[in-house]
């Protein structure tokens, strides 16, 4: 592409003189051409006759004293035109004025051709480069000197010899030394650089605990300002614990919480804690933890994957208040530290463990044996559960309000009739009873172990259960007698339906406040739309992977569901952009770009 500017760079003293003189690389060609034209006219033109052969060897003879005269080249002191001599006037044939007017008619159209295009240059509109276009002129200065070769320097007009490190002189013309040219601000000796290696990529099993931000936000920022000052956070006078819950999670979002910032939450005090996330805690730092809260009854911590026996143990002298403990992940507690801890703990009223694999149901005895009061149990993927369990929670009948014995893992296996038998015992009382998981169940346990002993449920979950059948659920709420459901979890079961769904919603609409019936996927659109209409009080709503789910039944759910805090429609490929959203409800599951 051409460069289409004035933009010119600096020149030498003897190019603004000639360009003062009139003297460009323009008419410099044009004289040449004629010269060249005027030697190619002679040597193509044909043999002259009788009457114009004098003229003609006189006009030959003329051109070569010319050419002779003129050097090859263009050098500073034989630019201008030589003075020629005044023609001598000779009468011309008739056939030699014919050629010479040709002749002036191709050099007129030859010049205002020229004449364009030198304006064109002026005018910025040459396709050659303004920049470099008269330095194309006086290119015999720009060529380096042969290496070996004696220079003056340009700036100190000391003599110097050439190298391959000699740098030229700016402006030009001229070739510096190479202290004039480290004086200038350039390395002669300066070596180019290295082309940057490809950084050989890192394993990518490595995991990292946090996340690295260009841009810290804000509360990242105060998590920061709090850890490194944490000696002084008295000074913050009362945080209060509304805010101290909410460091909590933003410490967990990053997994920062460590030994030293964790004495933040401490406090002689202190009856609750909860911390989100204890993954960088080690177990002496679980000590230190008791023995700085020693009044503490109830106590949740997740991800604690580094207790072990020593820790429960400790717990079990330094907290002798302990009524309730929920744990994520104790994967490394041992038979004799639970036995431990619950022995230690004769009041202890919930138990909520989750991934546990050595709790087995030794572990259970010693705890139904030791903790006869207990009223919440948990016991959420632990994998060495089996009806042996079953037959020690039946000790808690008539106490136990909280029970949660799903998803036993492929070593524990829990069969229908024993679970029938223990809700036979315990299911008076329960206000929550979650199964999930279990692949045993079928509607058998709904008819003969929910429907007959569990009358006083507010939470129901049976995810993946996938032996209920459609018609099996309708029966079951459109018979039994117990309290309106609160919250109703019953996703993953592929077999229920538009059946299910309306005896559901008939038994419990009213009060639903939390409904998840992800991956109904044969639920018809004339079912769905019963929800907005009986489930009025529902905040939290789960309708994903249902196929006949559209924008028209979420803008029904967002205008009649007043209270509705959460929906989540992953997978509902009928949602188009055209989706509705509602301030201060979060829409969850819509496609990018939808």
């Amino acid at each position: 592409m051409s460069r289409r500017n004035n933009v010119r760079g600096p020149t030498s003293a003897l190019t603004e003189f000639l360009r003062a003189s009139g003297i460009t690389p323009t008419t410099i060609a044009r004289r040449a051409q004629t010269r060249q034209n005027a030697q190619a006219q002679a040597q193509a033109q044909p043999a002259a006759g009788p009457s114009n052969q004098g003229q003609e060897e006189e006009d030959v003879q003329m051109e070569d004293a010319q050419a002779t005269t003129q050097p090859d080249g263009y050098g500073s002191d034989d630019l201008d035109e030589p003075e020629e001599p005044a023609p001598k006037k000779r009468k011309q044939s008739k056939a030699a004025q014919a050629k010479q007017k040709e002749k002036e008619k191709a050099k007129a159209k030859k010049k205002a051709k020229k004449d364009d295009d030198d304006d064109d240059y002026d005018n910025g509109d040459s396709d050659a480069d303004p920049y470099s276009a008269l330095s194309k002129m006086w290119k015999g200065d720009l060529l380096k000197p042969p290496v070996g070769s004696f220079e003056d320097c340009a700036r100190c007009e000391k003599q110097f010899t050439v190298t391959k490190y000699t740098m030229a002189a700016n402006p030009p013309p001229g070739w510096l030394c190479h202290i004039c040219a480290k004086s200038s601000g350039a390395d002669p000796f300066k070596k180019p650089a290295a082309p940057r290696k490809r950084k050989a990529a890192g394993d990518k099993r490595t995991l990292v605990s946090y996340e690295e931000r260009r841009f810290p936000s804000l509360a990242s920022v105060c998590i920061q300002v709090i850890s490194n000052h944490i000696d002084d956070v008295e000074a913050l006078g009362d945080i209060g614990t509304m805010n101290m819950d909410e460091i909590a999670k933003a410490l967990s979002n990053n997994r920062s919480l460590n030994a030293e910032n964790a004495m933040l939450f401490y406090n002689v005090e202190n009856e609750r804690l909860t911390l989100y996330d204890v993954t960088n805690l080690t177990p002496t730092a679980f000590c230190t933890m008791a023995m700085l809260n020693p009044n503490l009854t109830s106590l949740r911590l997740d991800f604690c994957g580094r207790m072990d026996d020593t820790v429960a143990a400790t717990w079990a002298e330094s907290l002798p208040n302990l009524k309730r403990i929920e744990l994520l992940g104790p994967f490394l507690v041992r038979v004799a530290g639970w036995q431990t801890l619950f022995r230690a703990h004769p009041n202890l009223e919930g138990f909520l463990i989750t991934q546990s694999p050595r709790f087995d149901a030794d572990c259970m005895r010693v705890l139904a044996e030791s903790c006869p009061n207990l009223k919440e149990l948990r016991l959420k993927e632990v994998g060495k559960m089996s009806d042996d369990f079953l037959e020690c929670i039946k000790l808690f009948g008539g106490k136990l309000t909280y029970l949660d014995l799903s998803y036993p893992g492929t070593g524990g296996a829990l069969t229908e009739r024993g679970l029938i038998d223990m809700l036979k015992a315990v299911g008076g009382t329960l206000d929550h009873l979650d199964l999930s998981g279990n692949a045993d169940v079928t509607d058998a346990l709904l008819f003969q172990g929910i429907k007959p002993y569990a009358l006083n449920l507010s939470t129901l979950v049976l995810a993946d259960t996938p032996d209920l059948t459609d018609a099996g659920v309708a029966e079951f709420f459109g018979n039994w007698k117990g309290t309106p459901l609160s919250s109703l979890d019953m996703s993953r079961n592929d077999e229920l339906a538009d059946a299910a769904l309306t005896a559901l919603l008939k038994h419990s609409g009213a009060d639903l406040t939390s409904l998840n019936i992800n991956g109904w996927k044969s639920v018809s659109e004339d079912a769905l739309k019963l929800i907005p209409k009986r489930a009025l009080a529902l905040k939290k709503l789960d309708v994903g992977w249902c196929r006949c789910v559209d924008d028209w039944f979420v803008k029904s759910v967002l205008e009649q569901c007043d209270e509705l805090e959460e929906l989540k429609v992953w997978g509902c490929g009928r949602l188009t952009e055209h989706c509705a959203r509602k301030r201060g409800v979060d829409v969850l599951g819509v496609e990018r770009g939808v």
